[in-house]
């Protein structure tokens, strides 16, 4: 399984990446975006099942980034791992398809929680 995690901080990401390894899916394949638009463009080259999104990103938001891809007919996994973890933030997530958000700071048990609900297996 390849998992995508964008956001515009490389720490973010970096610790995204350890918290799924913790939570036992450090196995999968695992690539990385620094901003909305190359978010956009690696779902279509990278085809990843899964993408981890930060909210608020240069370039293009992790909101517009899942508009587009819905827009064009993509329905890869999308969840949002953001510091927006308000009722509204989380309401407009669903509406456009994100299958959850994940408010920082998070753990391994949210990751889990959140990934064994799509069926993404351990690895």
């Amino acid at each position: 399984m390849k998992i995508l995690v964008a956001d515009d901080s490389r720490v973010m990401r970096q610790i995204v990446i350890r918290t799924l390894r913790q939570s036992g899916h450090g196995g999968h394949d695992i690539v990385e975006a620094e901003n909305g638009q190359q978010a956009l463009d690696m779902v279509r080259s990278e085809s990843p099942d899964l993408v981890l999104s930060d909210w608020n990103m240069p370039e293009m938001n992790g909101i517009d980034v899942l508009q587009a891809l819905r827009t064009s007919g993509c329905q890869v996994a999308f969840g949002f791992v953001t510091s927006e973890g308000s009722e509204e933030m989380r309401t407009r997530a669903a509406q456009a398809g994100a299958a959850f958000l994940i408010a920082k700071p998070f753990t391994p048990e949210s990751f889990e929680a959140a990934l064994s609900e799509l069926g993404v297996p351990q690895a």
